[in-house]
């Protein structure tokens, strides 16, 4: 994922340090070429050698250490990277590169790089809230410096508030963000529908569907990664908000419905891949439900073909692209389905195919459009999402 990117951490003295180590390791389980860098003040929360072993490189502490290759000396290595993420950054490392100090490897290593460079405050309550450190913070930002907000709880000298670093799954999204991928959809707009619908029948029960959202949200992952604008209109799941994404959360299929209304004029790529629930449930004037011989009887309507709706009211230029879930009859159907709504692409899968369908972090998808059919081979979702978009930028 990561093959030919160069990471350079940079660790502060904080007690958060320890978790810059699992995020080394995952950077390297992604083939990621990584290189750290500590103050002396970091070195006792964390020794060296951990960092060293994880990411086979030296850990680079002292300026004038000459035990190391000249090849990763820091103006080499500042010319080499990809990123700098600096994590946990201490209140004193955030003062240094915001004025221009550097005087220790760190600090002329972060001054040294033209790449880009995220920032990662973790400190005591009082010191983040600081409005000399809260300036400084503004300066980097001015600088073109990505800075994390903190999290909020309890810290290790047991004050509650606002300080704590993110954990580091938060910290790799952000690197993922900026280097996985070139940035080829930037100025694309991009709106997705993505997990499923629920249509009350009383104040206590709905009819809704398996759909768990996560192959629109890993559409929405590596959109944004891409660099595109993304909205992602979502219905109900577990699954987190991705990075830099604009989450609109709907409940019914008439609210995605019309919260789609009133973005999709502005986009220039809108997926349909929502599991809507096809029907919506009568209310009557005095009951609503009816009841027959003990069971209930609900009457049903079909609730509006989102997918139609955009097919009948596509933009010039603009890229309409549906899902479709067969049983039977995949091909027959989903071509049938490409042309009554109008549509440019379909994704269909059969859901009895194993590794497809709802709830699985694999999809087994095939491509079609009036020209042509592409089977897609088991694959993650994140990269049948790559592969569609790939598609559909005609890579």
């Amino acid at each position: 994922m990561l093959k030919g990117k160069t990471v350079v951490l940079g660790v502060t003295g904080s007690i958060a340090a320890y978790k810059i180590a699992n995020l080394a390791s995952m950077l390297v389980k992604l083939h990621a070429d990584v290189y750290v860098l500590m103050t002396k003040n970091a070195a006792n929360f964390i020794h060296p050698i951990t960092f060293e072993t994880l990411t086979n490189h030296k850990c680079l502490v002292d300026t004038f250490d000459r035990n190391f290759n000249y090849n990763i000396e820091h103006v080499a290595l500042g010319e080499r990277a990809d990123v700098v993420l600096v994590a946990p950054a201490s209140a004193n490392i955030i003062a240094k590169m915001a004025h221009g100090i550097a005087d220790d490897m760190l600090s002329t290593t972060v001054l040294a790089c033209r790449c880009k460079k995220i920032i990662a405050p973790a400190m005591n309550t009082n010191m983040y809230e600081n409005p000399i450190t809260q300036a400084n913070l503004e300066r980097l930002r001015e600088f073109g410096m990505e800075v994390i907000d903190p999290d909020c709880g309890r810290l290790a000298c047991s004050t509650v508030g606002k300080g704590k670093m993110p954990s580091e799954e938060v910290l790799l999204e952000h690197i993922l963000h900026d280097i996985q991928y070139p940035h080829d959809m930037e100025g694309k707009k991009v709106l997705i529908t993505a997990g499923a619908t629920r249509e009350a029948i009383d104040p206590v029960r709905y009819i809704t569907n398996h759909s768990t959202g996560k192959m629109g949200y890993s559409l929405a992952t590596i959109a944004v990664r891409r660099g595109a604008d993304v909205t992602l209109i979502s219905g109900m799941t577990d699954l987190n908000a991705p990075l830099g994404v604009n989450v609109i959360t709907v409940e019914s299929a008439a609210d995605m419905f019309y919260a789609l209304k009133e973005e999709a004029d502005e986009q220039d790529i809108i997926i349909k891949s929502a599991a809507v629930a096809d029907y919506t449930p009568v209310i009557t004037a005095t009951e609503k439900i009816k009841k027959t011989e003990g069971n209930f009887c609900i009457e049903l309507k079909r609730t509006t073909d989102i997918l139609k709706w955009l097919g009948e009211h596509k933009k010039p230029g603009q890229y309409i692209c549906g899902f479709s879930m067969e049983t039977e009859n995949m091909l027959e159907n989903s071509r049938r389905k490409l042309e009554t709504k109008n549509a440019d692409l379909i994704v269909a899968n059969n859901v009895k195919v194993e590794g497809a369908g709802f709830g699985t972090d694999t999809n087994v998808v095939t491509l079609i459009t009036k020209e042509q059919v592409k089977e897609l081979p088991l694959m993650s979702k994140e990269e049948v999402a790559e592969k569609i978009f790939d598609f559909i930028l005609g890579e």
